[in-house]
């Protein structure tokens, strides 16, 4: 039997980078997302050419209903999970500033970016604690896709790194609570990575990166984040649970 991985927002951006990847190691995928089926059609006929099993559950994780649908048709479609890629997120509606954000804004970009999230996971932890209750052996973990944002402060972006930094401590209380039950839980910090969040600001990127954001002179790329994914999931990275990984071209390095 094939591994199964739950990508939630798997087929568009990062999440459908670490969809490719992991099609390519040969994981059954569920994917997570808020389109109607009929406009993701393209993008799982394009996965299962991998020869994996692809299956899309779509809803919004921001509503309690849509949440406990997807962990139950998860359930009867596989009947089993080996991984949780937390992938889904919305940038801002409005850039606004600081002191301007307004009440609606933060409760829509909450909602999804943390507490959809925390409660899925919540839902996911104890399905795979009960899988590792009986069977030892099983591969089993839960990979966060943060930002460097949960570090790096942004005026016009404070509910997105609010959100962010609390995925980030999210991480951190699932590795403690899911280690007597063998789940490490892993956080990947991407940088600027090229998707359609951030193609309106795509120029801009691309000169601060020219005049010295990053080391690595180029926006990072979906597949690049999917290359680290795969790698924890094959178990590349042990005796590591809990750990942050950076994967922003150096931006974080610094210098004097």
């Amino acid at each position: 039997m094939k591994n199964v991985a739950l990508i939630t927002g798997g087929t568009r951006g990062i999440g459908l980078g670490i969809a490719k990847k992991l099609a390519h190691e040969g994981i059954d995928l569920a994917l997570n997302g808020v389109r109607p089926g009929s406009e993701v059609k393209d993008v799982l006929k394009e996965l299962r050419q991998s020869g994996v099993r692809v299956e899309y559950f779509q809803g919004n994780i921001a509503e309690k209903a849509d949440r406990e649908n997807v962990v139950n048709e998860v359930k009867e479609k596989f009947g089993t999970i080996n991984f949780l890629v937390n992938n889904a997120g919305v940038a801002p509606r409005v850039r606004a500033d600081v002191l301007e954000v307004a009440e609606a804004d933060f409760d829509h970009l909450m909602d999804i970016n943390l507490k959809g999230t925390f409660f899925l996971s919540q839902a996911f932890a104890n399905w795979m604690a009960e899988i590792r209750r009986s069977n030892a052996n099983t591969p089993l973990s839960i990979v966060n896709i943060t930002s460097v944002s949960a570090v790096l402060a942004s005026t016009n972006r404070a509910v997105y790194c609010m959100a962010k930094a609390g995925l980030s401590m999210m991480s951190k209380v699932l590795a403690v609570r899911l280690a007597e039950f063998d789940i490490p839980v892993y956080e990947i910090q991407p940088g600027v990575i090229e998707t359609d969040m951030t193609e309106k600001v795509k120029l801009v990127y691309e000169e601060r990166i020219e005049n010295g954001l990053t080391l690595e002179k180029r926006m990072g790329q979906p597949e690049d984040i999917g290359k680290v994914v795969a790698a924890l999931l094959r178990g590349d990275l042990p005796y590591a649970t809990g750990q942050i990984l950076r994967i922003e071209g150096g931006m974080m390095v610094g210098r004097l």
